[in-house]
């Protein structure tokens, strides 16, 4: 597993900085059992064993490394068989809210596997994990299992009861809550890999006052990454309806007056992104570098009339990885907004990394509109 690979000296101070931090959890609550919020365990884990931190993407994963996927979890030990949240679909509730129970379930566990899948081939990850932090009290126990896909084809002892669907596939247990539209899944408690004893401190405000007052001891802040990011949609929605038109956009291929390759595609940028941002993106026709979520990179550049198309150079190259590599889909195959409801993401987040070069990142169903209304609402207030 992944912890096991790992040096001692990682493993070693992952441990001790999740007994110190536990040791805090007065901050936070009056449990027994250590405080440990998910976001600060997955800033840890990816410090801990320089991995990259993939938690800014609506994806399977929250870290990654040597090709590795990671869903790091934290939840109170309990029984050791407890019940958590591990997806998401209120993005894709149109695609089986009208199927009775079992199609219903086939659909979500359809919908589950292609989510891991495409996590997959956005970051060219050869598998994906859960790296599981459970508490009890004095102490976090940690343990690993494989985030295993769902197999359909096994579904069996459906059970529908008070809005809830419980489900087996024979290796693990899921329910799906139908009104909150979300897959849960039973991790069982075992094979642990470490145990870390936490003494919680009484008064953890007094230690941080120590620490501030110690002779020679300074705060220190690391410079925050540029948050400056727009988001772009996959899609059009024109007539009130998403859809991705036949003949641009990422269908751009399908288009008429010439011949084009397969993957002649650009990501549409809406007038209102350059009047709101009007200095976000480099001039038209200038070439700037594009970092994917994997870490590769291509040349790109803004162009058409009113620069509203990001394409790139060969314009293949955007093509073949949003296409082929990410959606999965085959030559001369039309890319539907049902497929994008499929794979749980309908548009990119485009970060200002420095001069004349930009991440790119998916997210998840909506985020352009809530995006877009952020500003709307910026507007009618200013």
């Amino acid at each position: 597993m992944f912890y096991d690979s790992q040096s001692s000296e990682q493993k070693e101070y992952y441990t001790k900085t999740l007994k110190t931090i536990g040791s805090l959890s007065r901050l936070f609550s009056e449990g027994k059992e250590p405080y440990l919020e998910y976001r600060v365990a997955e800033n840890l884990f990816c410090k801990a064993f320089n991995a990259d931190n993939l938690s800014r993407s609506d994806c399977s994963a929250d870290a990654a490394k040597d090709q590795v996927g990671i869903g790091i979890k934290t939840f109170l030990e309990k029984n050791g068989a407890t019940i958590q949240k591990v997806a998401e679909f209120n993005g894709s509730h149109s695609l089986f809210k009208d199927l009775n129970a079992i199609d219903k379930i086939t659909k979500i566990a359809e919908l589950r596997n292609e989510r891991i899948q495409t996590t997959k081939r956005i970051f060219g990850l050869d598998s994906i994990m859960y790296h599981c932090l459970t508490r009890s009290a004095g102490e976090i126990l940690g343990y690993e299992l494989n985030m295993d896909l769902v197999a359909v084809s096994d579904i069996r002892s459906v059970i529908v009861k008070d809005n809830v669907m419980h489900f087996t596939d024979g290796y693990n247990e899921y329910s799906f809550n139908l009104s909150k539209s979300t897959l849960y899944k039973r991790f069982h408690t075992k094979d642990i890999l470490f145990t870390v004893p936490v003494e919680i401190l009484n008064d953890p405000f007094e230690a941080l006052e120590g620490l501030l007052k110690a002779e020679n001891t300074k705060l220190i802040f690391a410079p925050l990454k540029s948050s400056l990011h727009v988001f772009l949609p996959l899609y059009s929605s024109r007539g009130f309806t998403k859809n991705v038109p036949e003949r641009s956009g990422l269908n751009q291929w399908n288009a008429g007056g010439r011949d084009r390759g397969f993957e002649e595609v650009y990501l549409p940028i809406p007038a209102w992104i350059h009047k709101e941002y009007p200095d976000f993106f480099p001039g038209r026709d200038v070439p700037f570098t594009l970092v994917l979520p994997d870490g590769s990179e291509m040349s790109a550049k803004v162009c058409q009339d009113g620069s509203k198309a990001l394409m790139s150079n060969p314009n293949s190259a955007l093509g073949k990885w949003l296409l082929r590599d990410v959606l999965n889909l085959k030559e001369g195959e039309l890319l539907t907004y049902t497929r994008l409801e499929e794979v749980g993401l309908d548009s990119v987040v485009i970060y200002k990394a420095g001069e004349n070069r930009y991440d790119i990142d998916f997210t998840k169903i909506d985020s352009y509109e809530t995006f877009k209304g952020a500003q709307e609402d910026e507007s009618e207030d200013s």
